[in-house]
């Protein structure tokens, strides 16, 4: 396998998984992991659709953390095992997030935008009464003002992620349609000295290619964007690493020769 750190993992400390850290790890290392970051949720203020669903994706980071260390020791001769957190950034949240980055060494931080508007992409409602273009350009729309509020992340997560739920998904989606707006995206993260995810996920939601498209991710190297790390976005053993070897294939042909990986918020950089 080309690519040996899988940095988008979910364990049974985020609300939408059962997987049990140990169990995630075990995994890993059976596939030959060198390294892997636990980026558990944490959505503050994150858009309910029911009451008894409340804080399911906020995560109790002591725990976490606690839980995190004792792998860590225990599988320290196998495999790297690292504490990271998937922020949902919100623009309102500008203080709680800061306050929160801050709050915990943390080895990684993803940002991702799971809310648009107040509204979460994931659900049918968000593109009912408009066509899946409008609902993009919205999302999009979002992450540009997301990136003003926040910057103490490492790097942007799954890009174009609101194309997993549109009603016709990626089927009429390229870069060149969204063009104007991506590019003001791009530029803004490589201008702040951060980076991208290959958030190989996309496997799972039936696309045609990986979360963000490979156009997208040439035109981020066109421009000069260098940091970029692979994640599985796995919530379960058996999706770990899913899509690593495409994703190898698919940075070599956007221009990339290595891969990134973090500790202790600081990137190196690895041959693919």
């Amino acid at each position: 396998m080309a690519i040996r750190a899988d940095y988008h993992l979910h364990s049974s400390f985020s609300g939408d998984s059962q997987a049990p850290m140990e169990e995630m790890i075990s995994k890993g290392i059976s596939l030959g992991l060198e390294s892997m970051c636990f980026t558990e949720h944490q959505d503050m203020d994150y858009v309910y659709e029911t009451p008894d669903r409340e804080g399911l994706f906020e995560v109790n980071t002591d725990s976490y953390l606690y839980e995190l260390i004792r792998c860590k020791e225990k599988y320290a001769d196998k495999i790297n095992v690292l504490f990271g957190i998937e922020l949902g950034i919100q623009p309102h949240l500008r203080r709680e997030l800061a306050v929160y980055a801050k709050s915990h060494d943390f080895d990684f931080i993803i940002a991702s935008a799971h809310i648009c508007n107040r509204k979460d992409p994931y659900y049918p409602a968000f593109y009912e009464g408009r066509s899946d273009e409008e609902a993009y350009r919205e999302y999009f729309s979002c992450i540009l003002e997301d990136l003003k509020t926040f910057q103490n992340f490492d790097v942007f997560g799954h890009l174009d992620y609101v194309i997993r739920y549109g009603k016709t998904k990626d089927r009429d989606y390229c870069y060149d349609r969204y063009r104007d707006i991506l590019d003001r995206i791009l530029t803004a993260i490589i201008d702040m000295g951060k980076g991208i995810e290959v958030n190989t996920g996309a496997i799972r939601y039936g696309l045609r290619d990986l979360n963000p498209c490979t156009e997208i991710l040439r035109r981020y190297r066109e421009l000069g964007g260098e940091i970029v790390t692979t994640g599985s976005d796995a919530h379960e053993p058996g999706a770990l690493a899913q899509g690593f070897e495409r994703a190898a294939q698919v940075l070599t042909e956007a221009g990339f020769r290595y891969y990134t990986v973090f500790e202790k918020r600081t990137p190196s950089f690895h041959r693919i």
